[in-house]
């Protein structure tokens, strides 16, 4: 990675519409240079659209997403390729290209590259996420989890400063999730992430928004916002917050609600 390239991004009063649904509303956070950020909440709360506005996939109907107080939607797509790079939750091929091949495309909006510097930039990429030994595999032929570590060693070939993740650890095992958060959070690069697990996201976030409706709901510290009345009020489930042994994390522990009389 490159080092003291950091940049700030900003979402500033973001609102998205589906015909005469909105979807999301007025959301307003910030990730500090170097920060990751962490986005969780159920299943349809909004966390992916939001995501897909700052990474340019939609264009909001209010508000803006800048990146060091540039407008991400008002940047040429291949500049806003050098700064920002994206992991969809789903990512779709159609053609089956070799992992290298996939890979090598995260250097695709860089004009000044030579054939040299790519190829070190990818073999470090994919060192990193461990799929060198997959290097000449047909991409369509790996396992989900091995497509993942793929996808994730092309986002860091493509040396952005800014990393936005949804649902990065799907199709994962427990140490590939680990490896990857923890790779994630030492790369130096300001991250915004959504994450289904709770216990990752408490492990591996610098700060939580919990998104509910289409609206953030709270925000803070991990050991802050995950507090059992936001997570039975946002999942319906109790929570009992306990911490790492080794880590001091907040950790948790579920069951259902009792039912209501």
């Amino acid at each position: 990675m490159r080092s003291g390239a950091l940049m700030r991004l900003d979402i500033e009063g973001v609102s998205v519409d589906a015909g005469a649904v909105r979807l999301v509303e007025d959301i307003r956070l910030s990730v500090d240079s170097g920060a990751f950020v962490g986005l969780v909440g159920p299943n349809g709360s909004g966390k992916s659209t939001l995501l897909r506005c700052v990474y340019r996939a939609l264009r909001p109907a209010d508000g803006a997403v800048r990146l060091d107080g540039d407008d991400v939607h008002a940047m040429e797509p291949r500049a806003a390729a050098r700064q920002l790079a994206a992991l969809p939750q789903e990512s779709a091929a159609e053609f089956d290209f070799t992992v290298g091949e996939v890979v090598a495309m995260g250097r695709l909006p860089h004009r000044d590259r030579t054939a040299a510097g790519d190829r070190e930039i990818c073999a470090g990429a994919m060192e990193r996420t461990g799929v060198t030994h997959l290097a000449d595999r047909g991409f369509l032929a790996l396992s989900g989890g091995e497509r993942q570590r793929v996808l994730i060693a092309r986002a860091l070939a493509q040396r952005p400063r800014v990393l936005v993740l949804d649902e990065p650890t799907n199709h994962l095992d427990i140490a590939h999730q680990l490896d990857v958060l923890s790779l994630v959070r030492g790369s130096g690069l300001t991250v915004l992430a959504a994450l289904h697990d709770l216990n990752l996201a408490a492990a591996h976030c610098d700060l939580l928004h919990v998104i509910s409706g289409g609206r953030i709901v709270a925000s803070g510290p991990p050991h802050d916002v995950l507090q059992p009345a936001v997570l039975a009020e946002v999942f319906g489930v109790r929570a009992h917050p306990v911490r790492h042994p080794e880590t001091g994390a907040v950790q948790l522990l579920f069951d259902l609600l009792p039912p209501t009389a």
